[in-house]
């Protein structure tokens, strides 16, 4: 554990010394849990929304995007439940004075039960080696059953508190399984209260007749609210899905990891309408599309797994996590909910109007059902450089930092550079430049040893890096090299724009998720 956590430092360093991501208003020692994303972070950043834009409405002919406003008129927040269920349950530890989320301090809790059992298990298998069957060890080893048993007597009743909404069964587990505060080391803990998480502001020019608003807490609803002005205008016929990217605020108060938990943060989501008794087989279609679309990326596929809810939300019928391997450990990417008619039906409800859909082919009116695919493209962004961060031992003793982002998404494609700054060679080398910036992202370097300049760009996870030499201007062939392999070819200055092409094309990620 403590040497993952070496490595997510390393990572939140590696963001900010590369131009991927710094901390917001840093020149005024910054603002907690705001980052603003650098030259490089934003070159990935709309790649990985480019890649999840197309997969939707390029891949799926009854599939078409919105973009909808931040403001929204307030009862809309009313109808939603974000007014008054946008919670999250705090307690206050009295000597520290820090405030953690109830249900998070239960959470690492459980964690800590894994981690003895991994641990056991873990220590078992260097004791006896090929001979270990891991399964019948856990079955049968008392510490691991003991600690099994517990973890789930602890899960069985945090998850009836959560469900039940039970403020003070919740402080009681805390008492209960003497969870100490990380910072005093005290369990000195005040009541369970809710705190709600939406950011709220005025519109008008008078107070008298200011409306209260609120920044948006997700984008869900913008979508929900134009799902009719939608069909209409587009003829579009049950199934249909509208998707959506967009800027989303949430007073976090334990904001933590970095870019996983923000207050102002980015979702794509994806809402499918559907007719209402189908909703299930949609779901588990989706579930399946949108696995397919994170494994496609090649980041390994053992660092994906579903983690279906504890705690429904209220609305639902059907919910499950696509969780991916962190460096401290596997979290939440996107989540895939089968929402029924509960939004569509509280808006009309609290707006007076109709806005069922009415279906030519039934010859009757009703109110869709909805599965829902939301990512947040920070947590995606992070999960992305973490399954490419590699360290590695090279055989004459050096050690390189690689950045070995799925080509398609890297920020720069190629890197030109002239193996020395005189001869004719910087001019060969920007003509090739100019030829190519049509149809790539790509970058001049010229200071430093080749070496040094090969280094820089795998740090920033650049795929290809061509070399002009003095056999150039002879033959026009260059030296292209392979950020993964460190190989190296001789090609054609003319051959360049295929090879880099097929290698850095978002087609070939679209090819997988078609078959």
């Amino acid at each position: 554990m403590a040497q993952q956590e070496d490595v997510f430092k390393k990572l939140v360093s590696h963001c900010k010394e590369y131009g991927f991501v710094f901390p917001s208003s840093e020149i005024y020692d910054g603002l907690a849990a705001v980052y603003d994303y650098g030259q490089m972070g934003v070159e990935l950043k709309n790649n990985i929304k480019k890649y999840w834009w197309d997969s939707m409405v390029l891949l799926n002919d009854n599939i078409v995007g919105i973009d909808s406003s931040i403001f929204m008129h307030p009862t809309i927040w009313k109808a939603s439940g974000h007014v008054d269920a946008f919670n999250d349950p705090l307690i206050d530890n009295k000597d520290s004075k820090k405030r953690y989320r109830a249900d998070v301090l239960i959470e690492d809790q459980l964690a800590k039960y894994d981690d003895k059992i991994d641990k056991e298990v873990a220590k078992a298998a260097k004791r006896f080696g090929d001979s270990f069957d891991e399964a019948q060890f856990r079955s049968t080893n008392t510490r691991v059953i003991e600690h099994q048993e517990k973890r789930e007597a602890l899960h069985s009743r945090f998850s009836k508190a959560l469900n039940a909404g039970d403020l003070e069964e919740l402080r009681q587990i805390i008492v209960d399984e003497e969870i100490v505060c990380p910072i005093s080391g005290t369990k000195n803990w005040t009541e369970v209260r809710q705190f709600n998480l939406m950011f709220s502001t005025e519109m008008g020019s008078t107070s008298d007749g200011a409306l209260k608003v609120y920044l948006r807490p997700e984008t869900a609803q913008g979508i929900f609210v134009n799902y009719l002005n939608v069909q209409k205008t587009g003829r579009m016929k049950i199934p249909f899905g509208i998707a959506q990217i967009g800027k989303a605020f949430r007073n976090e108060i334990v904001a933590r990891q970095f870019i996983f938990r923000m207050r102002e943060f980015e979702q794509m989501e994806m809402q499918f309408f559907v007719k209402p008794g189908t909703e299930l087989d949609w779901f588990a279609k989706w579930k399946e599309n949108r696995l397919k679309w994170h494994k496609a990326l090649g980041l390994g596929d053992q660092k994906y797994r579903f983690h279906d809810h504890d705690k429904l939300a209220h609305y639902a019928n059907a919910a499950t996590d696509i969780e991916f391997e962190m460096p401290f450990g596997f979290k939440e990417v996107e989540g895939i909910h089968s929402r029924t008619n509960f939004d569509l039906s509280q808006h009309e409800k609290f707006s007076g109007k109709n806005i069922k859909y009415f279906d030519p082919d039934l010859g009757e009116s009703y109110t869709p059902y909805v599965i829902e695919t939301s990512i947040g493209v920070d947590r995606m962004f992070l999960s992305i450089m973490a399954g490419s961060y590699v360290e590695e031992q090279l055989e004459n003793g050096e050690t390189r930092v690689v950045l070995q982002l799925p080509a398609a998404l890297a920020p720069i494609k190629l890197a030109i550079l002239p193996l020395i700054k005189k001869d004719d060679l910087p001019e060969l080398a920007k003509e090739i430049m100019d030829d190519l910036k049509f149809d790539f992202k790509c970058q001049y370097d010229e200071k430093d040893s080749i070496g040094k300049r090969y280094r820089r760009q795998d740090a920033i996870g650049t795929p290809f890096c061509v070399t002009v030499d003095h056999q150039s201007l002879e033959d026009r062939t260059v030296t292209i090299r392979h950020r993964d392999s460190m190989e190296q070819e001789r090609v054609a200055i003319s051959e360049l724009k295929a090879i880099i092409s097929a290698g850095v094309s978002m087609k070939e990620l679209f090819k997988k998720l078609v078959k």
